[in-house]
């Protein structure tokens, strides 16, 4: 019966799991793995060969980077990646770190207080690890490990669930702790993992994506001073800005900018109408992701706004601006749809700590 082939399943799931290397050391803790390394070499050289004139040699790269290692090593593997003509000899680009920049979200007191150090931001996270979907994951992991269901929670799960990812995107093998999730079962995670970003770092609470506007005025004080330099025709002084962040730097910033934003929130109890969700985090920052803000000069145009244009790729794919729908916009009108970021969104202001809520702790 069936019984037996779960059992049988499970023995086979266990033979296998107990055989496997625990690999993972805590010397790579925070380190780039092999694989990123050669993921960020090979989008040097895909961004060089698609914009052959930004990255032609002798052009000068700007280079900056968030203090964790990874990050460094990310920056370093970039430039590498773009051969000896710009990195004239290996090291002399040398790397800004700028985590005011590139992290934000700890420099932002309150996100840090509301969101990332407040256990009831997280509630529709912690209310989908004990429902049912989540259950059912449960029923079945323990059933093939042949585990009473109590002595496993979904933060288990989650690191089995994890394990196998890594080992596929590090190791490029198939875990044995893949074979304890079928595809309904990833997609319950997945979800899981998308509500945690949503409520964290996406459109759960408005500070996490106002906090990144430091970053988003950042960006067009870049372009605005290329736009400068071309019209006054001097040499455009940084053509080339490499920026090498988290996940959790890009995703807030999207948001900032309304991409992948759903009609409805992301909750704990709507798993089944969140199917075609646009927010997956999976999709929006997968490993080595990159959000690229191209800006052109055009001759031969009708009017003198027509002049500066600019594209938006993520992950090299270009993206539909919200106020055109096209993937092309003048640079005009993408600053005019987004007036209200550049002129009014303080970074100061918005991230200080509500003097009331501080009283409201006081008195307790």
């Amino acid at each position: 019966g069936s019984r037996r082939g779960a059992a049988a399943a499970g023995a086979w799931t266990g033979a296998d799991l107990a055989a496997w290397q625990m690999w993972y050391e805590e010397s790579l803790d925070g380190r780039l793995a092999p694989q990123g390394r050669r993921d960020m070499e090979h989008l040097a050289r895909r961004l060089a060969a698609r914009f052959p004139a930004l990255f032609a040699a002798r052009r000068r790269l700007v280079l900056a980077s968030s203090s964790k290692h990874r990050c460094l090593q990310s920056g370093a593997a970039f430039r590498r990646g773009l051969g000896p003509s710009l990195s004239l000899g290996s090291d002399e680009v040398e790397v800004e770190v700028n985590d005011s920049l590139m992290r934000f979200f700890d420099h932002c007191a309150k996100f840090v207080a509301l969101v990332e150090e407040n256990d009831t931001a997280m509630c529709q996270v912690n209310a989908f690890k004990e429902g049912p979907e989540m259950r059912k994951v449960l029923e079945k992991v323990a059933s093939a490990l042949c585990l009473p269901v109590e002595e496993l929670n979904a933060d288990l799960v989650q690191v089995a669930f994890l394990a196998c990812s890594y080992e596929l995107a590090i190791k490029n093998v198939t875990s044995p702790w893949c074979s304890l999730f079928s595809e309904e079962d990833a997609k319950v995670l997945e979800y899981l993992n998308d509500l945690k970003q949503y409520w964290k770092r996406g459109y759960g609470y408005d500070i996490n994506s106002r906090s990144s506007c430091i970053l988003f005025q950042d960006i067009f004080q870049h372009l605005d001073k290329a736009v400068e330099e071309s019209k006054s025709s001097k040499p455009i002084s940084s053509p080339l800005i490499v920026q090498v962040g988290h996940a959790e730097t890009l995703q807030p910033l999207l948001a900032l900018m309304g991409f992948f934003k759903d009609d409805e929130p992301l909750k704990a109890n709507n798993y089944v109408r969140q199917m075609h969700r646009k927010f997956r985090s999976g999709r929006i920052v997968p490993y080595a992701a990159n959000l690229v803000f191209v800006l052109y000069h055009c001759d031969q145009v009708k009017t003198s706004k027509e002049e500066y244009q600019v594209q938006m790729l993520l992950n090299e794919k270009l993206m539909f601006f919200h106020h055109s729908n096209e993937t092309i916009s003048t640079y005009a009108d993408l600053k005019d749809y987004y007036k209200d970021i550049l002129e009014n969104c303080h970074f100061k202001e918005e991230c200080a700590l509500p003097k009331v809520n501080i009283t409201a702790v006081d008195e307790l």
